[in-house]
């Protein structure tokens, strides 16, 4: 059960990572939208190709996007699970942190009381 979780906490590691860059969150918001090619996702970008081939291995490497290559095309994809494993970890970071503060406002008020 432990390796699991370590496992699980690895890979929100390397999702971080991978959004932690400006480049890639906006390659990820992109392909938000549908599947891309690699010339599209570097469009809009003000960065050389090879760097956003970089980028995209980052990405695969995490999970977030995957490719395909048909003929001389490259085909990105969001894989969306992993956007929601990372949206499970914050929802239950969130209730946690709702919690306690719920637990320190009812203290506060317990005292005030006395």
């Amino acid at each position: 059960m432990m390796w699991l979780v370590k496992h699980m906490l690895k890979h929100l590691d390397d999702v971080f990572h991978a959004l932690a860059d400006p480049s890639r969150r906006q390659m990820v918001e992109r392909l938000g939208r549908g599947p891309a090619t690699v010339s599209e996702l570097a469009r809009p970008l003000s960065i050389s190709l090879p760097a956003v081939v970089q980028h995209l291995q980052v990405l695969q490497s995490s999970g977030l996007v995957q490719s395909r290559k048909t003929g001389r095309v490259r085909m990105c994809q969001l894989n969306r699970d992993v956007l929601d494993d990372a949206e499970s970890w914050f929802a239950a970071q969130r209730r946690q942190w709702i919690k306690r503060l719920d637990n320190l406002g009812e203290f506060l008020d317990s005292s005030d009381d006395e």
